[in-house]
């Protein structure tokens, strides 16, 4: 299993805003929940989740990854807890390093290695909207190796990241 913990300092800030652009487009206006996307879902009677990066990284943490009713009620408790006590910026590093980016392959640091041979600041832009793009199913899917669907997803989340670094929706986790 590769895993190794990287600082958001020594990540190309382009990764971090890929993963907000692909996983929680407005993580910077909600305290954890995104109301608006809930609502949406409910509204249209999907099943799709509308979890933010604050409740993926509560259940990645400190939960289990079976959906059921208990650990949805405990996400629920712990979420606002972890947005009072940690940063954006701590959630998305802490998010970066827990996500699996392949088959036993950790965080951003093994993922960059994993499929692209550099170190997770080197990282480019299309790299990282790939890496993004893989989630959250990289068993099926391939950044080194994309098939149509990650190359049109990883072309969006590209867009996407300018577009959130240009709004400012990135200001709460970058420097």
């Amino acid at each position: 299993m590769a895993h190794d913990w990287i600082d958001i300092d020594y990540v190309a800030p382009v990764m971090a805003r890929s993963i907000v652009a692909a996983e929680d487009a407005n993580y910077c206006l909600h305290w954890g929940f995104d109301m608006e996307a809930i609502r949406q879902v409910i509204e249209a009677g999907e099943t799709r989740g509308a979890s933010t990066l604050s409740q993926q990284v509560v259940k990645n943490v400190y939960l289990w990854p079976a959906r059921s009713y208990v650990r949805k009620a405990l996400e629920a408790i712990i979420t606002p807890v972890v947005e009072l006590v940690w940063t954006k910026r701590r959630i998305i590093e802490v998010y970066m390093n827990v996500a699996e980016f392949d088959e036993g392959v950790f965080g951003v640091h093994a993922a960059a290695q994993h499929y692209f041979g550099v170190t997770p600041d080197q990282l480019t832009d299309v790299q990282a909207a790939r890496l993004a793009a893989i989630l959250p199913s990289p068993k099926e899917r391939s950044a080194s190796n994309p098939g149509q669907f990650v190359q049109r997803r990883a072309a969006s989340i590209r867009d996407g990241a300018a577009t959130i670094l240009r709004d400012g929706r990135a200001d709460c986790f970058e420097d």
